[in-house]
C-alpha cells in the first residue's frame, strides 16, 4: 500500500502546481522516517531481481529518498526531473530504470548521457558497469582530452550506453561516420544547470535536434536554474518532478564554518589548519588552475602530499590525480570547480575553499563532496577582505548563518617565514613548468607529480625537506 500512495503522489504532481508536490513530497518522506518498519526496498519500487542483487553487491541496502521518488516514476515510463542535494544517490536513481528498460528489450545505442565535466563521465560509467556487470551493459566514454580515433573504434562496436560531454560528442555526431543517436531511447543529462551555464546551449540544442523525439528523458541536478526550466520545456514531455527538499541546502551532518582572514596570510591559514587537522583528507578549491597548481607546489615544498586536479592537465594525469587521492595515496586535493560536481569520494573529510566561489550556488557543490550518504565532514571558508558580499549571498542562499572556526593568529603567523620560503620556491617552479611548456614536445617533462630541481637546490635551507614524492 505504501508503494501505491507514493506512486500516486509523483503523478499527481503531473498536472497539479509544484507547491502541491512538494508537500506531498514532503509528507511521503516523513511517513517513510516514521515508519521505520515498511521502509523500501528496490523490490518495492518495481526494480527487477537481478538488478536488486546487483545493489546488494554494491552495498546499496535501502533506496534514498530521491530514489524512492523517482524510480516507480521512472519505470511507469514518464518524463523525469530530479531534484535532490549532492551525494543524494541521483545516479541510482536514472541508472536503474535504464538498467530495467534495457533488460526488457536490449538494443544498441540504447541511452546517452551528458555531463558537465569528463571526471564525472568516467565516475557514472564506472556505476553504469557496476550494476549491469551481472547482464553484460557496454559503455563508452566520449570525452575531450582523448584521442578521437580510439573513441570511434570504441562506437563502431555500438554501446549500449554512452557517457560523453556535450563538445566530444558533436565532434562524433558529425565527423565520425556511421555513428548516429537515431534510435535513441533515453536521454539523461546530469547535472543540468551546470552544463547549461557552461555555455554548452549551443551544443545540447544541435545534440536534441539529431536524436529522435520518442524518447524519455531525464533531467537531474541538484540545484534549478531558469536556464533549466526553459530546457525542460523543450526537450520533455509532461514531466514528473520528483524534488526531495525545494531549497537549497546543504546536508544535515555537515559542519560548516568560515574563517575572516588578510587576503595576503592565505596561505599561512591554509598550512595551519592543515596541520591542526592533520590525518584527515582535504579538497580545496580554488578559483583559477594557475592558482591550484602554484598552492600544491607550495604544500608540497612543506611536506604535505598535496596533488592538483584542473582543467590545464591532461585527461591522463586528471584521472591519475584522482585515483591517487581516492586510494588515499596523496591526502590533500586541490582543485577548481572541474571537481566540484557529482565527484564521489567517500573519504573526503573536509572542504576548504581556498577561493570563495563566486555563484553562490557552487558553494552548495562544493561543499558537498564531504558528508556524504549519511557520513559526517567539515568545511571551511576563507573569507578575505574582498570576498564579505559573496559570502553573505551564500549565507543568504542556505538560510544559514555559519559561525568562525577557531584559530590562533599568533601561531598563524609563527609560520609566516616558512611559508613565504615556500611560496618562492613555488613561483620558481611555475616558471620552470611554464618555459617547460613552450620547448618542443621531446623534451616535455612530467608537470603535475615531480617537481623541478629547485628543491636539490635548497637542501640547506630552513625547509624541513621530506622526501615524499
Amino acid at each position: 500500500m505504501a508503494d501505491d500512495s507514493g506512486k500516486s503522489v509523483a503523478i499527481k504532481t503531473d498536472g497539479a502546481k509544484d507547491e502541491d508536490s512538494s508537500s506531498d513530497d514532503d509528507n511521503s518522506n516523513v511517513n517513510i522516517a516514521e515508519n521505520d518498519k515498511p521502509v523500501k526496498t528496490f523490490k518495492d519500487l518495481g526494480v527487477t531481481e537481478v538488478l536488486c542483487e546487483a545493489c546488494e553487491q554494491l552495498g546499496w541496502k535501502t533506496p534514498t529518498k530521491i530514489q524512492v521518488e523517482a524510480i516507480p516514476v521512472a519505470l511507469q515510463g514518464k518524463d523525469v526531473i530530479g531534484l535532490a542535494e549532492t551525494g543524494s544517490g541521483k545516479t541510482g536513481a536514472f541508472a536503474l530504470p535504464i538498467l530495467q528498460s534495457l533488460l526488457a528489450s536490449a538494443q544498441r545505442l540504447h541511452t546517452l548521457i551528458l555531463t558537465p565535466t569528463r571526471e564525472l563521465a568516467f565516475q557514472i560509467a564506472e556505476q553504469f558497469e557496476a550494476l549491469g556487470s551481472s547482464i553484460g551493459v557496454k559503455t563508452a566514454v566520449i570525452v575531450g582530452g582523448i584521442d578521437m580515433m580510439s573513441q570511434s573504434l570504441v562506437l563502431a562496436k555500438k554501446p549500449h550506453i554512452v557517457i560523453a560531454t556535450p563538445g566530444r560528442l558533436i565532434d562524433h555526431l558529425e565527423n565520425t561516420k556511421g555513428f548516429s543517436l537515431r534510435a535513441l531511447k533515453f536521454l539523461v543529462m546530469d547535472e543540468a544547470d551546470r552544463i547549461l551555464n557552461m555555455d554548452f546551449e549551443t551544443e545540447v540544442d544541435k545534440i536534441l535536434k539529431v536524436i529522435p523525439r520518442d524518447r524519455r528523458t531525464f533531467l537531474f541536478s541538484a540545484t534549478m536554474t531558469k536556464k533549466v526550466a526553459k530546457l525542460q520545456r523543450a526537450a520533455l514531455k509532461d514531466p514528473v518532478k520528483c524534488a526531495v527538499n525545494t531549497k537549497y541546502s546543504t546536508v544535515e551532518k555537515l559542519q560548516q564554518y568560515y574563517v575572516f582572514i588578510p587576503s595576503k596570510y592565505k596561505d599561512c591559514y591554509l598550512v595551519s589548519i592543515i596541520n591542526e587537522l592533520a590525518g584527515n583528507s582535504f579538497m580545496i578549491f580554488c578559483s583559477t588552475c594557475n592558482n591550484a597548481q602554484r598552492v600544491a607546489l607550495l604544500l608540497r615544498n612543506l611536506g604535505i602530499t598535496a596533488i592538483p586536479l584542473h582543467g590545464q592537465m591532461s585527461q591522463n594525469k586528471r584521472l591519475g590525480s584522482l585515483n591517487k587521492f581516492k586510494s588515499k595515496a596523496r591526502s590533500v586535493l586541490l582543485a577548481t570547480d572541474v571537481a566540484s560536481r557529482g565527484l564521489d569520494i567517500p573519504h573526503v573529510d573536509c572542504v576548504i575553499n581556498y577561493d570563495i566561489p563566486t555563484h553562490s550556488k557552487d558553494y552548495i557543490h562544493r561543499v558537498g563532496r564531504t558528508a556524504r550518504a549519511g557520513r559526517s565532514g567539515k568545511s571551511i571558508t576563507f573569507v578575505t577582505q574582498y570576498d564579505v558580499e559573496l559570502f553573505q549571498r551564500i549565507e543568504t542562499l542556505i538560510g544559514k548563518k555559519l559561525p568562525a572556526f577557531p584559530t590562533q593568529e599568533e601561531e598563524v603567523m609563527m609560520l609566516v617565514e616558512r611559508v613565504s620560503e615556500a611560496q618562492r620556491f613555488a613561483r620558481i617552479e611555475m616558471k620552470e613548468q611554464g618555459e617547460k611548456r613552450k620547448r618542443p614536445r621531446g623534451e616535455e617533462g612530467d608537470d603535475t607529480e615531480q617537481s623541478s630541481g629547485v628543491r636539490k637546490k635548497v637542501r640547506g635551507g630552513t625547509m624541513d625537506q621530506k622526501s615524499f614524492l
